[in-house]
């Protein structure tokens, strides 16, 4: 199937991430909306009053406690409710990715912008009106958007009024949200993903770092999300044919730590469980084999499949697969009292052959290349890369100047092993840079855990006056695009 007649270049962001504004213009709450700040070393929380009036917080994606509310503290600093005020400043953001030459742009359609109430709330048009403009000026710089439709942001009403996606009613709104974005956005849009990084919701659970109300109740959730997406799938290619949809799944590369024959079936075992539970049944439309063995080894009875599922999953294939990847991790059956990196990155053991960023993300981009001949040898579909990149601190030189070659190494290593497995074959139609412009990291809500091109000049305590400055990576990656990733500038 082809996708586009030529490679995309751009960078992806998230309305969540980015947009601020979080209660104007008829928009409700999302979770991150209640969320402080995290750490280098630790993840953010998201804070509540419990039914008995005391404060309690919880990791994001947990359920929230019976009876509990979402409540805003005085002395919490939330950084979702600016951002980098993207919802004003979207003109003049959108023109700086056409002046490096983007030919696409992903970011996610805020459900709580355009539903904010759920269908009975009835369809914000506010909400509506916000992001054809966006999509319309970015056809106007010759840009192809990838939208997303879910990226970890749907109402808190939600939560409220069904207790969330362990509710099947969400798949019913969660398609009516889909269709009223396919239709509203018929002329602008073509190419769509459903749910960003879906995995999530189990990858934390594998992890054993903190679990989201009980694995039965994730594993429901996850199923409930991915028929919802494939119900997507199947109004998306109803209302426009030329519609092409994809799911995104979080990349998890994982290697065995020794050659022990324990470690290379678990690490296999891991990426099943991490990466595969997904893709495989979004991709091929039905659950894997080893499904049977998570299920059983976690204590999940499946009777959240309903008899109409199977048929759903089977007509709602993704078109195409695609991912995000930052890092590759190791695993392994021994206590060698190895080194463990920080809370916030994904595997915590440390691989002695590479580097990692200040958040323990290991810098790994022939792992890349490795990662991306195995998706396209086990799926045979196009393939998307929608995030890669590197968060870092930023130093503002006193002429204003950003000297990020860290940043530009960093994509300069991954890019030259993209171009090698597009050379071998690997049918790969875009990359799209995680983000082209500072924004809040969602696993700790800073600021200052900087990913962009552009530096926006706001830090965590919401100081600053948002201008926007170009940093070096910024001509960098002008000239990568501009070369289609032949000129890499080394």
């Amino acid at each position: 199937m082809k996708i586009t007649d030529k490679f995309l270049w751009g960078g992806s962001v998230s309305a969540a991430q980015c947009e601020g504004a979080w209660d104007e213009d008829g928009k409700s709450p999302v979770q991150v909306d209640y969320a402080g700040l995290g750490t280098t070393k630790d993840r953010r929380y998201v804070y509540y009053r419990a039914e008995d009036g005391t404060r309690g917080k919880i990791r994001q994606h947990e359920t929230l406690p019976a009876g509990a509310k979402y409540e805003l503290f005085d002395d919490i600093h939330y950084t979702n409710h600016v951002g980098i005020d993207f919802y004003h400043h979207w003109r003049e953001d959108i023109a700086l990715f056409a002046e490096m030459g983007f030919t696409t742009f992903n970011t996610s359609i805020s459900w709580a912008r355009i539903l904010p109430h759920g269908i009975e709330g009835g369809v914000n048009q506010a909400g509506v009106d916000f992001y054809r403009q966006v999509f319309e000026e970015c056809r106007k710089y010759g840009m192809d958007p990838i939208i997303t439709l879910y990226k970890y942001d749907e109402p808190v009403y939600f939560e409220e009024t069904y207790g969330g996606w362990e509710n099947r009613e969400m798949i019913r709104q969660f398609t009516e949200f889909a269709k009223v974005c396919f239709t509203e956005y018929k002329d602008q849009v073509n190419k769509w993903l459903t749910f960003n990084e879906i995995n999530i919701l189990t990858h934390f659970d594998i992890l054993a770092d903190f679990n989201s109300g009980g694995q039965q109740t994730s594993y429901t959730k996850l199923h409930n999300q991915m028929v919802a997406a494939a119900q997507a799938v199947i109004e998306a290619h109803k209302i426009n044919p030329e519609n092409k949809v994809g799911c995104m799944i979080a990349g998890l590369c994982t290697y065995p730590y020794t050659c022990d024959p324990k470690d290379v079936l678990g690490a296999y075992k891991f990426f099943q469980e991490g990466f595969c539970y997904c893709a495989d049944t979004m991709v091929r439309g039905y659950y894997p084999s080893f499904a049977q063995r998570i299920w059983r080894e976690r204590g999940v009875i499946n009777d959240f499949i309903k008899p109409k599922d199977t048929e759903i999953l089977k007509q709602g294939k993704s078109d195409f697969l695609a991912f995000s990847y930052y890092m590759s991790n190791v695993f392994t059956t021994h206590d060698a009292g190895t080194e463990l990196l920080n809370a916030g990155a994904q595997g915590r053991l440390k691989n002695p052959y590479l580097e990692a960023s200040d958040w323990g993300w290991q810098i790994d981009p022939t792992g890349y290349e490795y990662f991306l001949h195995y998706l396209y040898d086990r799926y045979q579909v196009p393939l998307f890369d929608v995030e890669n990149g590197l968060g870092a601190f930023d130093k503002v030189e006193e002429d204003g100047s950003i000297h990020d070659e860290y940043r530009i190494n960093y994509l300069r290593k991954h890019i030259r092993h993209l171009m090698k497995a597009r050379e071998d074959g690997v049918d790969i139609f875009g990359y799209t840079t995680w983000g082209p412009i500072d924004l809040v990291a969602f696993t700790t809500g800073q600021v200052e855990k900087r990913y962009g091109f552009i530096y926006v000049n706001i830090d965590d305590q919401g100081n600053g006056d948002l201008k926007r400055i170009r940093k070096d990576s910024f001509y960098w990656y002008k000239k990568v695009i501009s070369s289609d990733g032949k000129d890499l500038g080394e």
